[in-house]
């Protein structure tokens, strides 16, 4: 599908909202619909609310949409913390209660999908459905496969990696904890060509990687603060396990898996939901890691669908 050149490429102007002294950026579009909850939109690691822009172009015709930049991504701020998904979960919450006022569907791809479910699962009072594509994570099993966790699955090196990728075992995880190591991994994943590199390996339709979204992601990595985010990545714990959240959660659940996506076996993954929350709908879909900018037009039109069929009802 090679549609991605008919959206729009021009951003949604947004928004500044104050949360604990910083400034977070938000976006929203769309009119209140009565008998639709809102739509919460949450990027993933490195990318910002303009990943979803061919997403709000066309469900903000049926839905208010509104889309946030993590603390410590896109144009929020980016003060030295330790970053997690306890933070961004209070951030989310926060965000729906004090500034949307009502229960959103949160959708949310690979480290803001973990973040989403966080939300789901603790604060459930904040949201009426929950949808995951790609999500980030780590469940209970010792997994020793490139299953990607909370906070590391996007930041990988690209592969030139057998070396690299070695690297990533308890050495390279001792030398990564060094801050020389990571200033010097941080220079080099913020380059534009290996962000090309990067998406390139992990979009299936590679007519989507245009020079825009490379900026789009590139921008951020230069702001004030955004070495000390990248380098919390390599200190902070990992959060509570999916499989624990699952456990938790209430609401109803769309997975929706970009099957060629190199970081998550998505089909083995699926089967790991399914075992902790097996009423949940899910679909697969010809792309990678970040389906809804791939094939933006099968996310908006199943997102809609099942809102409209199962949420809504």
């Amino acid at each position: 599908m090679q549609a991605t050149t008919a959206f729009s490429t021009t951003p949604i102007p947004g928004k500044y909202w104050q949360w604990r002294g910083h400034n977070i950026y938000y976006v929203q579009a769309g009119k209140p619909q009565p008998q639709h909850p809102p739509l919460l939109l949450v990027h993933g690691f490195g990318a910002s609310t303009d990943h979803w822009r061919k997403n709000i172009a066309q469900l903000r015709h049926d839905f208010e949409v509104w889309a946030i930049d993590l603390l410590g991504f896109g144009r929020s701020a980016k003060p030295k913390l330790e970053y997690g998904g306890d933070l961004w979960r209070d951030q989310l919450y926060d965000f729906i209660t004090e500034v949307i006022g009502q229960k959103v569907v949160l959708v949310g791809n690979s480290l803001g999908g973990y973040a989403s479910l966080c939300v789901a699962a603790q604060r459930s009072d904040a949201v009426a459905g929950l949808v995951l594509l790609n999500s980030a994570g780590p469940f209970n099993e010792n997994e020793h496969t490139a299953e990607p966790e909370a906070l590391q699955t996007q930041i990988e090196p690209p592969q030139q990696p057998d070396n690299l990728q070695k690297l990533l075992g308890d050495v390279g995880k001792w030398i990564f904890q060094q801050p020389f190591a990571q200033f010097l991994l941080f220079q080099y994943v913020r380059q534009k060509s290996v962000i090309r590199q990067t998406l390139e390996k992990v979009y299936l339709d590679k007519s989507a990687i245009t020079e825009q979204l490379i900026e789009e992601i590139s921008r951020p990595a230069y702001d004030q603060g955004a070495f000390d985010v990248f380098s919390s990545v390599f200190r902070t714990p990992q959060g509570e396990k999916v499989d624990m959240l699952l456990k938790q959660l209430t609401c109803h659940l769309l997975l929706l898996w970009g099957e060629a996506d190199p970081w998550i076996n998505a089909r083995e993954r699926s089967q790991k939901f399914r075992q902790y929350y097996p009423q949940l709908t899910e679909y697969f879909l010809r792309a990678g890691h970040c389906p809804h900018d791939e094939v933006p037009e099968q996310v908006n039109s199943l997102l809609r669908e099942w809102v409209f069929s199962v949420v809504s009802s």
